[in-house]
C-alpha cells in the first residue's frame, strides 16, 4: 500500500483506557482498557479502513494494545513520547490532555513518514523484557552494594547480605536464560557470534545489542552512531563553532556500551586501544576519547553484521 493511501490512527494509551484519533477523517473515541475494548478497537478500525497505528512508548502499558492490533494486520509503531511533545509545542499546541495527544500523536505519524511502518519481533521483544530485568537488577544490586560501604546496625548488615546473595541468584538465572534463548534462535545466534568474535564484548553486550539495535547491518553508520547517541552534533550559528556534542540515542543501550567500550578501549582489543592512546596523545580529555571509541566500535560492529563477518584486526586497525 502506498503511503498517501495509508489511514493512520493516533492512540494515547493510559492504564485503564486508550484515546484513539484519526485525525484525517476527524474521528476520535475513547476505549476501556479490557479485552472487549480491545475487540472494539479493531472494529472502530476496521470500519474507517485504518491500516496503521502509532502510540507512544507508556511504561508497558502499550504492549497489549500492540500485541492485539498487529495480530489483525494493523501496523503498529511505537514512538518516543518527547517527539511528539516537543513536535506539539512546534506547532504551538500547549494544552495537553489525553484526547488531545491522541491527536498530535495521529499528527505526528502523518508527518513523519517512518512513524507509519515498523517491523515487529516478538522474540527480540522477549529478549528485550530480559535484558532490562537484567539491568533493573543491577541496578538494585549497585544501590545495595554502596550501602555497605556505610555503618549500619547489624540487623540491616545481614538483611543487605541476604539480598545481594538473592539478587546474584536471580541475576544469575536471568543470563541463564538470555544465553538459552540466543542459542535456541538462529539469527540471534548468528549475530552474537559475530559480537562476540570482537575482543572486550562479551554475552551480556552482545544479548544488548541484539535487543535494543536491531537496525545493526541494517542502516547508515551515521544513523547508527545516533541510534546509540554517540553522534557528534554541531552547535554553530554565523560565525559563532560551538562544542559538539552527543545527544540522544537509546540510553540504557548507551550505559551498557560504555562500560564494554571502556574495557575494551583500554585493556582488551588492540585496535580500540591504538586509537584511544592516539587520541589521548593529542590532548583529547578521555571520556571525549572514549565516546570516539564507542562511536567506532558502533560503526565497526555495523558494517561487520552487514556483511556477515567476523573480527578482522588488519581491516579495522589505526593507520
Amino acid at each position: 500500500m502506498a503511503q498517501d493511501d495509508l489511514v493512520v490512527v493516533g492512540i494515547d494509551v493510559a492504564k485503564n483506557k486508550v484515546d484513539a484519533c484519526i485525525r484525517a477523517l476527524c474521528v476520535r473515541r475513547t476505549f476501556p482498557s479490557t479485552a472487549q475494548g480491545r475487540r472494539k478497537l479493531v472494529c472502530w478500525l476496521r470500519k474507517h479502513k485504518a491500516s496503521a497505528a502509532v502510540m507512544e512508548a507508556s511504561g508497558g502499558y502499550e504492549r497489549e494494545w500492540a500485541k492485539v492490533l498487529r495480530e489483525k494486520a494493523v501496523e503498529v509503531r511505537i514512538v518516543d513520547p518527547k517527539r511528539v511533545r516537543n513536535f506539539a509545542r512546534s506547532a504551538g499546541r500547549l494544552a495537553k490532555n489525553d484526547v488531545i495527544d491522541a491527536e498530535m500523536i495521529a499528527w505526528f505519524a502523518g508527518t513523519f513518514a517512518e512513524a507509519s511502518s515498523q517491523g515487529h519481533d516478538a522474540a527480540r521483544e522477549k529478549l528485550a523484557h530480559i535484558v532490562n530485568a537484567r539491568c533493573a537488577l543491577i541496578d538494585l544490586q549497585i544501590k545495595l552494594q554502596n550501602r555497605e560501604e556505610h555503618p549500619a546496625p547489624e540487623p540491616v548488615q545481614k538483611m543487605q547480605a541476604r539480598l545481594l546473595r538473592q539478587l546474584a541468584r536471580e541475576i544469575a538465572e536471568l543470563e541463564a536464560a538470555i544465553a538459552a534463548m540466543i542459542k535456541a534462535t538462529a539469527h540471534f545466534a548468528e549475530l552474537a557470534e559475530i559480537i562476540e568474535s570482537v575482543p572486550g564484548l562479551g554475552r551480556i553486550t552482545s544479548a544488548g545489542l541484539i535487543a535494543a539495535m536491531p537496525e545493526l547491518g541494517q542502516v547508515s553508520n551515521q544513523a547508527i552512531s545516533a541510534l546509540l547517541g554517540v553522534a557528534p552534533y554541531d552547535d554553530d550559528s554565523g560565525k559563532r563553532r560551538g562544542e559538539r556534542q552527543i545527544k540522544g540515542g537509546r540510553r540504557k543501550m548507551r550505559n551498557l556500551f560504555y562500560m564494554a567500550c571502556l574495557g575494551a578501549a583500554t585493556r582488551h582489543n588492540a585496535v580500540l586501544k591504538a586509537f584511544y592512546d592516539r587520541l589521548i596523545a593529542k590532548g583529547k580529555e578521555r571520556k571525549v576519547a572514549l565516546v570516539a571509541c564507542m562511536r567506532k566500535l558502533i560503526v565497526i560492529l555495523n558494517t561487520m553484521i552487514a556483511r556477515r563477518q567476523k573480527w578482522d584486526a588488519s581491516r579495522y586497525a589505526v593507520s
